[in-house]
């Protein structure tokens, strides 16, 4: 098992406890994590509290993904962020197509054949009406080239946390749910988006949302 970064567990301890007593968010399948060895968790996206719940309720570290800019950010405002991102070992991301994008997946497999968990939300954004929509196939690539297994995850109830209009938090049931590994196994091109397709029925099963075919818009 990958050491957990000292702010990181800081953050569960503190923030975490708050989740907790607020929301008193709850959680199965915890069997189906691994006890050491690196997975890819791929989940629904739901809302920004997605990350938060997810990190909090997951007893093992995971590597979650930050802009880059917050790597190098200038001045003592960009100190303190440049410490809190390396701190709870983020992954930085460029911003933008093409290879800068990829490079994020590149910073991802050294953590995964580490034995490093690393959270994936294979529809790309958020939902914007609480429908589970198309599956991108990163997930799946980055699984295949790390050697590591997929556990689907399902998130419930988070979009109804701060709802749009809202000003402040909202106690609602939270639960995450995460399901049986996923092997990837990719001989020909067709297989990434057959496994893609396994994953995101998978999420479904999870957290019985309407499935839309179409990916879903930034």
């Amino acid at each position: 098992m990958t050491r957990t970064p000292p702010l990181y567990a800081l953050a569960r301890h503190t923030i975490g406890r708050y989740l907790h007593h607020s929301w008193r968010p709850a959680v199965t399948g915890l069997h189906h994590l691994p006890d050491a060895g690196g997975a890819i968790l791929a989940a629904n996206h739901l809302s920004v509290a997605d990350q938060l719940f997810l990190g909090v309720l997951t007893p093992r570290h995971i590597a979650f993904w930050a802009k880059a800019e917050y790597f190098r950010a200038p001045g003592p405002r960009g100190f303190l962020t440049r410490r809190v991102v390396t701190g709870m070992g983020a992954i930085p991301v460029e911003r933008g197509g093409g290879r800068a994008a990829l490079t994020a997946f590149d910073a991802a497999v050294p953590v995964l054949r580490s034995g490093g968990l690393v959270a994936v939300f294979p529809e790309g954004t958020r939902s914007p009406d609480g429908r589970l929509y198309r599956g991108r196939t990163g997930a799946v690539r980055l699984a295949h080239q790390a050697g590591v297994p997929i556990i689907p995850v399902g998130i419930r109830g988070t979009d109804r946390v701060r709802p749009p209009g809202s000003r402040f938090p909202r106690r609602h049931p939270i639960s995450i749910t995460f399901g049986p590994a996923i092997p990837v196994l990719i001989e020909t091109p067709a297989d990434i988006r057959r496994h893609t397709e396994t994953l995101m029925a998978a999420i479904q099963s999870l957290t019985r949302q309407e499935y839309v075919q179409h990916y879903a818009r930034p």
